[in-house]
């Protein structure tokens, strides 16, 4: 097993899945070499999902060369160097494993599996592919927003000292109706869990990536509000249309869960989809002995800083609008001033994973990135079923 990858030419896609994911993905492989300096030009040769006609129809609305019917085609194919794995969760791992056993690179979306014994499999066969130059890595795009990165950088750089305290949430509203149906993200047999995997996975990494610490110790609930949902007639994205009967919803509403950090910080952490009001808010404010950072993704070209070396009679929080040329990412894009949106993370994260292939470096998020957090979220949830503290392995 060898990567086929050089350091010049074509890096040939395929990716499995199209629908909200997919779509964003596909334009993220688009957008990378027209904005960006590559020394690889993605090249996306082909489109995988079980429907012919609708995998077709999705190829030729998002820009795929080829399409099949079958991941196992997809990786069976010669011409392909790269993965790009966005299914559900129950599935991630047989298709990344396979994909690493295969010689191709992989980018999962995340959380990286379902369970972490999937996780540390996942890990493992990421680290025997590496020796021969097979590089992985876990989605989490948040990360890649410019004012994250800048985020990460003041910390790196000791602008806030010793952290105290990180507070992070994710406040969503789009099954708040018990009307809205079912889809595979109320199933824990496909999604492993229900908003503190899909929502809570990202402000936990978030908070590994921008205090550069883990969470040692987690005491968390978990709770459902509506556990009978009408089955979908159609369902597309995170909306659907309700059909005739219903479904059990299996996977937790929200979660909540208190944190220490193995730096000492205490964390407070909420991943809700009941916040009535609240489209995508990730908000995260760090506060340390020298300073504090507040961000909010709903404003998401802007970042809140506060240095606590200031005299009082002008101190404050500072308000960057991140979108100077100086900062992460925005030197490929537009003037000073001109915004960025949601998408913007997922080309970046292309442009990351694309220069990291070429250099022979292992990406990160890592996939035993991804692992990390999959220990924190089975931590929260024995936590909420067993009424306890529950400790987290490094």
């Amino acid at each position: 097993m060898t990567s086929t990858t050089g350091t010049t030419g074509d890096l040939a896609v395929g990716m499995v899945g199209y629908a909200f994911m997919g779509a964003a993905h596909s334009q993220a492989w688009r957008n990378a070499p027209r904005f960006f300096d590559l020394p690889l030009h993605p090249r996306m040769a082909a489109l995988a999902g079980r429907d012919a006609d609708r995998v077709s129809a999705a190829a030729d609305r998002l820009g795929w060369d080829s399409t099949e019917t079958s991941w196992q085609a997809l990786v069976d194919r010669d011409d392909i160097d790269l993965i790009d794995v966005c299914t559900p969760g129950d599935t991630h791992a047989e298709i990344a494993i396979a994909a690493l056993r295969a010689g191709k690179h992989v980018l999962c979306e995340k959380p990286l599996a379902n369970s972490v014994e999937e996780a540390e499999a996942m890990v493992l066969a990421a680290e025997e592919a590496a020796v021969h130059g097979v590089r992985a890595m876990v989605g989490f795009t948040y990360r890649r927003v410019p004012a994250i990165a800048l985020a990460r950088q003041l910390v790196a750089e000791g602008r806030l000292g010793t952290i105290h305290h990180v507070r992070a949430q994710y406040l969503q509203d789009w099954i708040v109706d018990p009307q809205a149906p079912m889809s595979w993200r109320l199933d824990k047999s496909k999604a492993g869990s229900g908003a503190l995997g899909d929502i809570g996975a990202h402000i936990i990494d978030l908070a590994h990536f921008i205090t550069g610490d883990s969470i040692r110790r987690v005491s968390g609930r978990l709770h459902t509000f509506v556990g009978e949902r009408p089955l979908p007639a159609e369902h597309s994205g995170l909306s659907g249309t309700a059909g005739t009967g219903t479904g059990t919803v299996t996977v937790d509403d929200a979660a909540v869960f208190l944190a220490e950090f193995r730096g000492g910080a205490m964390g407070v952490f909420e991943a809700t989809r009941f916040a009535n009001g609240r489209k995508n808010a990730i908000r995260i404010e760090v506060n340390g002995s020298a300073g504090s950072l507040a961000f909010d993704f709903e404003d998401m070209n802007l970042l809140h800083f506060f240095d606590g070396t200031e005299v009082a009679a002008t101190a404050g929080f500072r308000r960057i609008l991140v979108t100077e040329p100086e900062h992460p990412y925005m030197g490929a894009w537009w003037p000073a001033g001109h915004l960025i949106g949601y998408e913007h993370g997922f080309t970046h994260q292309v442009v990351d994973l694309v220069n990291d292939i070429a250099a022979g470096n292992d990406p990160t998020p890592s996939f035993a990135d991804g692992l990390r957090v999959q220990r924190v979220l089975a931590a929260v949830e024995t936590s909420s079923d067993t009424d306890s503290w529950q400790e987290i392995k490094p």
